[in-house]
């Protein structure tokens, strides 16, 4: 690595850290850039390697100055961030590494899917790792070496990287081929960071050792998925999910920083470029994100970070905050708080979550701040040390005193079809329901899914993730099934998968006082003989409000119809068109009442049989069908508050 003592000093008195070159800067202009890409491959065109050029320094990135530049640490060190950071490492030098795992323990993660046994292991050695290394820059007295020198040793010593339940085959492990997962990209970054931060206070020998397993493992791994169509190693390249930000900002952080081949580097941030066009394309114009909040600050928060160390390196001459298209980012930034159903609670469709818990790491929430004027959070916990390194270059004045929400009525995602409807009383009762498709990141074959919330209660609706674990992912489990969820059974067939399995948003009215959605379900489902299936929404914000919910439909032939609710709610039946819902937070009670036309329907409670559900609940289906088969008819479900 090139020594940059005297760059960093200059340039940690400008107020950022970058890489020193002697180009013009020519800031990239991304939507040229893009024009000029090979759609077939993710590898950047030679029209794409000269644009690039002109913005890439011929240095290796540095993401902070090294150990030696005492300036910048001893200034860290005074910080009560600091302070905290290395007191935590203190508290840890003792614990042992607890990789690599044995081969018994991988196959048998792969084979369980059982996360328990293998990955808190990878992250807490990891996490020590990242705390030793930033620690032993803070305080500059060697104690953290030897512990750092054996932790990296375990890292290489690992014969796979990936996470066990993510290498199909044990091909990792064994041998045949080399991929790159949420876990490998980890483990380069902090491998690179201790290269890049302690210097020679590695001995060479383990500096060279950390270039060949990042050389190896991630930059040739990376760089060859790029050149093909359909490389199975690297799927992700082209993943509009958080997969995509997540390893991408992982791959190139560890390439700049140790390859010492230009264009090399050139290559792997032209790559991160043409494959980041697929990950916004997930998202929404409006700023939707298909897979939930928990998701958005891990997949965008690791985007903005990917955008940070390329502005960095680049003098701000690669712009990702604005990309090519800046209104939607801007959208997407702000996404978590237009998302809230009240404040601090969430729809969890797709593999998304209810509540978003105080003291949960939360880097994307201020680089939103900072770089989209979004709500500043009232506290910065970042998930890893290169995310505190930004923190700790001013991100901490964009932490303020929580303010209240002030929320509109509604908010309707139109390019996904996603409607909040938002009661005005006191105590509101409110429903966000989706149209969306059944390709979505997550999927959980969910086209005209609610959730329907009272004040702070979860009353009925969507059920959420299921833990992952062997068979989570299954297109069968009822937790991603359409049975698992508040939708129609029509001749015992559920919704299909694929992205043309959709929802159709028909009508929308929004009011003060009445909310109304009506919604194309049809295209959902492949069901001989049935020309029209609609599910309207109505919420009613007068009075104590009144929330129904009704799927009609009409076929050629008289069909088995039902349709469900889903809740965690304890229930009583009261009679055949009445049930007691009584909520596990509060206590509080929702009248619903079942009507019918074109038939008499029976109600059928049933537990959904998922052993493992994320909230840790338990959840029911109630299921309510025509007693007999009918060639036309509607059954309306309709939540009504009981006073308190």
């Amino acid at each position: 690595m090139k020594p940059l003592y005297k760059i960093f000093f200059l340039v940690m008195l400008a107020g950022a850290f970058t890489s020193c070159s002697d180009k013009k800067p020519a800031k990239l202009d991304i939507t040229a850039y893009l024009e000029q890409a090979d759609t077939k491959v993710i590898y950047p065109t030679e029209a794409q390697i000269e644009m690039l050029k002109s913005v890439i320094p011929d240095t290796t990135f540095q993401p902070a100055p090294p150990v030696c530049n005492r300036l910048y640490w001893d200034e860290i060190a005074q910080k009560v961030s600091g302070q905290e950071y290395l007191k935590e490492a203190i508290s840890l030098i003792d614990k042992k590494p607890e990789i690599p795992i044995s081969d018994e323990i991988y196959y048998r993660a792969n084979l369980e899917g059982n996360r328990g046994i293998y990955k808190p292991r990878y992250y807490r050695t990891m996490d020590r790792l990242e705390k030793f290394i930033l620690g032993e820059c803070i305080e500059n007295e060697g104690r953290f070496l030897p512990q750092i020198e054996v932790y990296i040793d375990s890292i290489m010593a690992m014969k796979s990287w990936l996470h066990p339940n993510h290498d199909k085959n044990n091909d990792v492990i064994e041998g045949r081929r080399i991929s790159i997962d949420l876990g490998a990209r980890k483990f380069a970054l902090v491998l690179a960071l201790a290269d890049a931060l302690l210097e020679d206070k590695l001995p060479a020998q383990m500096r060279a050792e950390i270039a060949g397993h990042i050389q190896w493992r991630i930059i040739d791994s990376y760089l060859s998925s790029c050149k093909k169509e359909g490389d199975i190693s690297n799927h992700w390249i082209r993943s509009t999910s958080n997969w995509n930000s997540v390893c991408t900002s992982g791959t190139i952080f560890s390439s700049i920083v140790i390859s010492e081949k230009y264009d090399e580097r050139i290559a792997a941030i032209g790559c991160a470029l043409n494959s980041m066009k697929y990950y916004l394309s997930g998202f929404g114009k409006d700023g939707y994100c298909s897979e939930g909040t928990g998701y958005w600050n891990y997949g965008f928060g690791h985007y903005l970070y990917l955008a940070q160390i390329l502005s960095d390196y680049t003098n701000g001459e690669i712009d990702l905050f604005e990309f090519n298209e800046p209104e939607k980012l801007r959208n997407v930034a702000k996404f978590p708080e237009v998302y809230q159903i009240h404040e601090g609670m969430y729809a969890p469709f797709s593999d998304g979550v209810t509540r978003i818990q105080p003291g949960n790491d939360n880097f994307a929430y201020l680089m939103a701040a900072k770089y989209y004027g979004s709500q500043k959070p009232g506290y910065f916990l970042p998930d890893e040390s290169v995310q505190r390194i930004i923190g700790w270059s001013g991100l901490d004045k964009y932490v303020a005193e929580k303010e209240p929400v002030d929320l509109p009525g509604y908010t309707y995602f139109d390019d996904f079809g996603i409607v909040i409807s938002r009661g005005q009383q006191e105590r509101p009762l409110s429903i966000a329901i989706k149209a969306g498709h059944n390709g979505e990141n997550h999927n959980h074959f969910d086209v005209g899914s609610y959730v329907l919330v009272w004040d702070q209660d979860y009353i009925a609706g969507d059920i959420g993730a299921p833990s992952y674990r062997a068979g989570s992912f299954d297109d069968d489990n009822p937790a991603r099934s359409s049975w698992g969820h508040p939708l129609p059974r029509i001749e015992n067939t559920l919704q299909s998968k694929g992205i043309e399995f959709k929802g159709e948003i028909l009508e929308t009215v929004f009011t003060s006082e009445n909310d109304k959605v009506l919604m194309d379900l049809k295209p959902a489902y492949e069901v001989s003989g049935l020309k029209t299936l609609v599910r309207t929404m109505e919420n009613d914000k007068t009075e104590e409000g009144c929330i129904s919910v009704k799927d009609e439909f009409s076929a050629d032939k008289p069909l088995r119809f039902g349709t469900a609710i889903s809740t965690f709610s304890n229930y009583e039946i009261v009679d055949d068109k009445t049930i007691i819902l009584t909520s596990v937070e509060n206590q509080v009670k929702v009248k619903v009442e079942i009507e019918s036309k074109g038939g008499g329907v029976k109600i059928l409670p049933e537990p959904v049989p998922v052993e493992h559900l994320r909230s840790g609940k338990d959840a029911k289906r109630i299921g309510i069908e025509f007693a007999e088969k009918i060639e036309a008819g509607s059954i309306t479900v309709s939540y009504k508050p009981l006073k308190l």
